[in-house]
């Protein structure tokens, strides 16, 4: 199997977070692969990776980094991939990594979902592949049908809660 999708995150340390995108990746059965690399401590190994993605069949890459955040920049400057980058609340409530990964400049783009939303980037990248792919397309329409229903399930639950002045 080879992967479609790689997950690439700063540290093990930003596993927890992570996970989410790999457990959505898994439920809509697309193969993918994580690995741990840092734009600062293994920049050679990083450009290995982003200048060979595409020839390795990967067609989008999650890349999730805390503080300083280069990860995410550094892999969109080597490779015409897109590039969905998670901010990681590891110092300043995230905001440091926000920042870092959403100021990119003009003609390195990076997409960028809201600090530890790796599920929202896996959703996006699954958006992405389904442009070219029907039975993904049918997918992701049924997986979005399933959250307005949840959402209609917990207003009927909510009916039932009672207060003296609710209304509803």
């Amino acid at each position: 199997m080879t992967p479609k999708v790689s997950i690439i995150m700063g540290s093990t340390s930003d596993l927890p977070v992570m996970e989410k995108a790999a457990a959505l990746l898994n439920e809509f059965g697309i193969p993918f692969e994580i690995n741990a690399l840092s734009a600062h401590r293994t920049p050679k190994e990083v450009e290995a990776f982003a200048t060979k993605a595409r020839e390795n069949g990967i067609q989008v890459i999650i890349a999730a980094a805390g503080m300083a955040a280069h990860l995410p920049g550094v892999i969109a400057s080597m490779t015409t991939l897109p590039v969905i980058g998670v901010p990681i609340n590891a110092s300043l409530d995230g905001m440091d990594a926000l920042l870092a990964i959403v100021q990119m400049p003009p003609g390195i783009p990076v997409a960028t979902v809201g600090i530890n939303g790796a599920q929202n980037a896996a959703i996006l990248a699954v958006q992405m592949m389904a442009t070219g792919d029907v039975v993904l397309q049918e997918k992701l329409i049924a997986y979005k049908e399933n959250l307005k229903k949840k959402i209609v399930e917990a207003n009927q639950e909510l009916k039932k809660v009672k207060y003296e002045f609710k209304t509803n």
